[in-house]
């Protein structure tokens, strides 16, 4: 079904692997096309509940952009940079949650691909970083917004404007990552992760990321968290919740 990326749906979680490892897991047109595809396939498909972004191999979640690809045109860089945006807001924006497992290097495209995930759990030997300067180029993807949201505006302006990279420890430190684990224990851990929350009200789950995803944008926060609440009280869910506590019993949420 895709040319650049592997995927597996167990359990309701689907699994979306970068397949590039001879490059590193680099993202290219294609690889960023199918990205917005499969994000299309999240948002219709009612057995994905939850998603997880992997890259393949043990070296690299994603390396960066492929460079081969700049053609050093201006107004074809707005036309990348718009379309990386995109996709990524989508990601942002997905009402199912999508935890990117990182394992070794996210660097460039893929730091930013990391940061448009809700949730990033990084193995031991993870590396992040927004290296663009190197090649006289800002972060186009989202980079110099989702890093200073993450991580404060002076350690993001260092990492941004240094090209440092940071190790697995100093991500979770900064707050960056979640959690930390041995690479063996990294899909592991995502999994029970996700598991976890699966067993969550889809429909709350799904208001939550908006109304977290609010703080960032030009909305209203509290008047749309108080709009989200109220929809919540006409779902099957609330009452299924509701009698499920008083009952002192285990839920079982349908999202509707």
């Amino acid at each position: 079904m895709y040319q650049t990326l592997l995927t597996s749906l167990e359990e309701n979680i689907l699994t979306v692997t970068v397949n590039r490892p001879d490059k590193l897991n680099a993202i290219n047109e294609l690889v960023m096309t199918e990205l917005g595809k499969v994000m299309e396939e999240v948002y219709t498909n009612e057995d994905i509940k939850s998603v997880i972004i992997t890259g393949a191999g043990p070296k690299a979640f994603v390396a960066g952009a492929d460079i081969s690809e700049f053609n050093g045109v201006r107004k074809d860089g707005v036309a990348k940079s718009k379309k990386g945006q995109d996709i990524f807001s989508g990601i942002e924006r997905s009402p199912k949650p999508v935890l990117a497992a990182v394992n070794g290097f996210a660097l460039g495209a893929g730091c930013e691909l990391a940061m448009s995930c809700h949730i990033r759990i990084a193995s031991s030997n993870a590396r992040f970083g927004q290296p663009e300067v190197n090649l006289g180029l800002t972060p186009g993807y989202g980079g110099t917004q989702r890093l200073v949201q993450l991580i404060g505006k002076g350690r993001a302006l260092e990492l941004l404007i240094s090209a440092n990279m940071i190790d697995a420890d100093t991500a979770l430190k900064y707050g960056l990552v979640n959690y930390v684990t041995e690479p063996e224990a990294l899909v592991t851990k995502s999994r029970e992760l996700l598991t976890v929350i699966n067993s969550k009200a889809p429909l709350a789950v799904a208001g939550c990321i908006t109304a977290a995803n609010a703080v960032f944008e030009n909305t209203d926060g509290y008047e749309l968290e108080a709009k989200l609440f109220g929809e919540c009280f006409a779902t099957e869910d609330l009452k299924e919740g509701r009698d499920a506590f008083l009952a002192k019993r285990k839920a079982n949420f349908k999202g509707k």
